[in-house]
């Protein structure tokens, strides 16, 4: 969600976890991290038919995994899950804390993991998660692009959950002032959105987009969508010298330079630039929708499409992704029964995707559920359209996208560029320093 995680653990914070932590544990930790070689965790261990899972938002992603823990009970009846509510602000700093004391014996048997944030994790603390690439579990019923978050040395250490996949999504009456129609907008390059863009300004006075000023979201979409990344296959840093990168900042000026692209100082003021019908579009991760949705006057008003290509970049497509999780199977964890519930629900069943789905508006990264009548019934608030099975058939051409294990500092130093530049900074000097920027963390 526009990228909001990216707070670090200070030494002082990372020192009180471990102590209280390390003062609630019964073992030195040495037996959790047997697990990875087969699943001789605590649970594996008691025998136990129950699995512990730490997830966060009630709503979304604790509600799916309580339904998963249902579907699975259909055929395992003295199944249980023990959910627990760990957010994503102390889910990180958790996992780093109990890497570092060594306390494996800490951790829950599946523990859910932002994509752009797994890489760092798998990296930096393997000791915390096990290889589940021979699990049975079928990871070629996933988008690569989707799976590659969670691919390390060519092993599998997640399962995708829900849908990060970018749409974009337009206002059909604002650009029907315009003469316009959501097919003007289908299949385009980025030079046509522009030019299609200040016919709609002209019209309506109503830019198309809008985002957080200094958060580089938007670019690092048009970024993926060329099948490029802010670092090479070696996790170095492709900063500066990046064709894809330089193209999709000057698209980005020339939107803002132009009045069609609307900063704004707040994930609040973003949103409500777009339930207050400031604009005309967005495009972001099709989770946005859940927000577009909580405007009700709007509804039959919204169409979605495909993203604008990046012209003149080798390997560009229509497609991308912001954000989107993963469940990832911990060092500690009952790993046969943990990977045979990950491969009968979210990597398995149409049934658990079907109910989640409107109930709580998660799309699936799962491709077969896009076969479901439920993923192609018309969408009321999208004018009839089954914006869903578009999004399963988008999410398949994602390109991968190595984010690599510092993924959160490259962006960070990119958003930094990015102000610069709109300040008048060349863009030479401003992503020189940020790449600068990126190699002294990394060393």
């Amino acid at each position: 969600m526009m990228t909001k995680f990216r707070k670090g653990l200070t030494f002082a914070a990372a020192a009180t976890l471990a102590f209280s932590l390390t003062a609630c544990s019964s073992d030195d930790g040495t037996e959790g991290a047997e697990g990875t070689d087969g699943g001789s965790g605590e649970a594996a261990a008691a025998g136990d038919n129950s699995l512990t899972v730490w997830a966060w938002d009630p709503a979304f992603n604790i509600f799916a995994m309580e339904e998963a823990e249902k579907v699975y009970q259909e055929e395992h009846p003295d199944f249980t899950l023990d959910i627990q509510e760990v957010t994503w602000e102390d889910l990180q700093p958790r996992l780093t804390t109990l890497a570092q004391s060594q306390e494996f014996g800490e951790l829950p048997d599946i523990f859910l993991m932002q994509n752009n944030a797994f890489q760092k994790n798998a990296l930096n603390y393997p000791d915390l998660f096990t290889p589940i690439t021979d699990s049975g579990i079928a990871f070629d019923e996933f988008p690569e692009g989707v799976t590659a978050y969670s691919v390390i040395d060519g092993e599998n250490y997640g399962v995708p959950f829900d849908a990060g996949t970018a749409i974009s999504a337009l206002r059909t009456d604002i650009l029907e002032e315009a003469g316009l129609t959501v097919d003007d907008f289908t299949d385009i390059t980025w030079d046509e959105y522009i030019a299609l863009g200040e016919q709609v300004l002209e019209a309506t006075g109503k830019p198309m987009l809008s985002g957080i000023a200094g958060e580089p979201d938007t670019i690092l979409m048009m970024l993926q969508s060329a099948g490029q990344s802010l670092f090479d296959a070696e996790g170095n840093p492709t900063i500066t010298d990046n064709e894809a990168l330089s193209s999709a900042i000057d698209i980005y000026s020339q939107m803002v330079e132009k009045g069609i692209y609307l900063e704004v100082n707040s994930w609040d003021e973003y949103i409500g630039s777009l339930v207050n019908g400031n604009v005309a579009g967005t495009i972001n991760g099709i989770w946005i929708s859940g927000s577009l949705q909580t405007a009700e006057d709007q509804a039959g008003n919204w169409g979605v499409t495909n993203l604008p290509i990046v012209d003149g970049v080798d390997g560009a497509t229509h497609y991308s992704a912001n954000g989107g999780s993963s469940w990832a199977v911990s060092s500690n964890a009952n790993v046969e029964l943990a990977t045979d519930f990950l491969a009968s629900t979210f990597a398995g069943s149409t049934e658990l995707y079907d109910t989640i789905l409107p109930s709580a508006g998660a799309v699936a990264n799962w491709l077969p559920a896009g076969d479901s009548d439920v993923y192609s019934e018309p969408q009321e608030f999208y004018g009839g359209q089954p914006i869903y099975a578009d999004v399963i058939s988008f999410g398949a051409e994602v390109p991968a996208n190595n984010t690599g294990a510092y993924y959160y500092e490259a962006r960070d130093a990119v958003g930094v560029a990015i102000t610069q530049i709109m300040g008048g900074t060349a863009p030479a000097d401003a992503l020189g320093e940020a790449q600068s920027t990126v190699e002294f963390a990394m060393n």
